[in-house]
């Protein structure tokens, strides 16, 4: 069964840095197999994708975070990372990662990240 446990959330004040982990196991494939995404959801919002990484290491990202944060994985650790800098309230959510192939769809449960003075 495949599980993905994210980390790394807390409380940080507006122009802060954090770095989320999202880390897999019970795979059935090599992890670089799997597209790795992370999306969040505000409180009263839809959910929607921050950053995506496939396993060959493009990335691309939501125009409200580009050049903000930054998306990498380690394959052999089976990690992917989520280094998110000059925070705003508006980054204020519950981040969650997935894993993705052209047949299966994985989720985490999430990790909170608020960003306040």
């Amino acid at each position: 069964q495949v599980k993905l446990v994210e980390s790394g959330g807390g409380l940080v004040q507006p122009g802060g840095s954090l770095r989320l982990s999202c880390a897999a196991s019970g795979l059935t494939l090599s992890f670089a197999w799997y597209t790795i995404s992370w999306y969040r959801q505000a409180p009263g919002k839809d959910r929607e994708v921050v950053a995506t990484i496939t396993g060959g290491g493009s990335t691309s990202f939501a125009d409200s975070v580009k050049d903000r944060f930054i998306i990498s994985r380690d394959n052999p650790k089976n990690t992917v990372y989520l280094q998110m800098n000059s925070l705003k309230p508006e980054d204020t959510a519950v981040y969650s990662c997935n894993a993705a192939t052209s047949w299966s769809n994985h989720w985490g449960r999430g990790t909170q990240v608020t960003v306040s003075s």
